[in-house]
């Protein structure tokens, strides 16, 4: 089995600013995180191929993540980011295809999490941007809080023909130990054929200075029943799990929470079909 890691981030802070980056939490990761500084630790663990995802709403940088796809071996596909409510998005999205590294786009994603409107999956402009994500081939990349859920699901439900990854299994509140109604959301957009999840981004949304996998598992176990291995696929966040764990710790602990027969799928398979790697 090659493993496949279906989510992590690289940026230079000389190149622009990663302006979510603020307070004194997240001030590890106010420094550069390179391909040459993964690729040692995802060779270390086994890790052969990766799914390189955006972190900022800029233009440039979906160029330059395609760029370094290109250029590093260990870069399978490119999450990349588009403005959704520009009116040219299908002509946007085939110029970025055809630029160097082009091919290497898989998907597109945009900081849901981070807009006020609960709605905004549901706006019409989004959705006309959405059925051209669809159109392009690609899928799109959901970075939402728990109380976006419900308007995912009505978006995958409205969009059939497009794949949507939900990252971070929705950001369940694990470090207070809630489950409702994060949960039932949850089952909702599984429920929906149309939708895969990333076994990611856990031990942050836990306490970073104190989680055990005995925290993360109620979360993994709700997530593995509702999507089932065949739509459940690992990844990383790295760096930003570096707050909390190592790569090495994160893969680890994946794995500990998922048996030897579901592996295949969640640390290879599943990824390299979605996103066609």
């Amino acid at each position: 089995m090659t493993i496949v890691d279906a989510h992590h981030h690289v940026w230079d802070l000389s190149v622009r600013d990663q302006d979510w980056i603020t307070g004194p939490g997240l001030q590890p990761l106010r420094r550069n995180f390179s391909v040459d500084d993964l690729a040692p630790e995802a060779g270390a663990a086994g890790v052969g191929r990766t799914v390189l995802v955006q972190t900022v709403t800029v233009a440039e940088e979906t160029p330059e993540f395609l760029a370094l796809a290109a250029e590093h071996e260990l870069i399978a596909g490119v999450v990349g980011w588009t403005d959704l409510t520009r009116p040219d998005v299908a002509e946007e999205l085939a110029r970025l295809r055809e630029l160097p590294g082009g091919r290497y786009l898989k998907g597109i994603r945009h900081q849901v999490q981070g807009e006020r409107d609960p709605q905004w999956l549901l706006r019409a402009d989004v959705r006309r941007a959405l059925a051209a994500v669809a159109d392009a081939g690609l899928v799109y990349d959901l970075v939402v809080l728990p109380h976006q859920l419900p308007a995912c699901a009505q978006a995958a439900a409205g969009l059939p023909g497009l794949t949507f990854v939900l990252d971070h299994l929705g950001k369940p509140p694990i470090a207070s130990g809630g489950r409702e109604p994060w949960a039932s959301d949850l089952r909702a957009l599984a429920a929906l054929p149309n939708t895969v999840c990333k076994l990611s981004g856990m031990v942050t949304e836990a306490d970073p200075a104190t989680w055990t996998p005995d925290d993360l598992r109620p979360y993994a176990e709700v997530a593995l029943d509702a999507f089932g291995p065949d739509r459940l696929m690992f990844g990383s966040d790295w760096p930003v799990c570096t707050l909390a764990a190592s790569y090495e710790q994160v893969l680890a602990v994946a794995q500990e929470l998922t048996a030897p027969a579901e592996r295949t799928q969640i640390f290879e398979t599943t990824a390299t079909r979605v996103y066609d790697l």
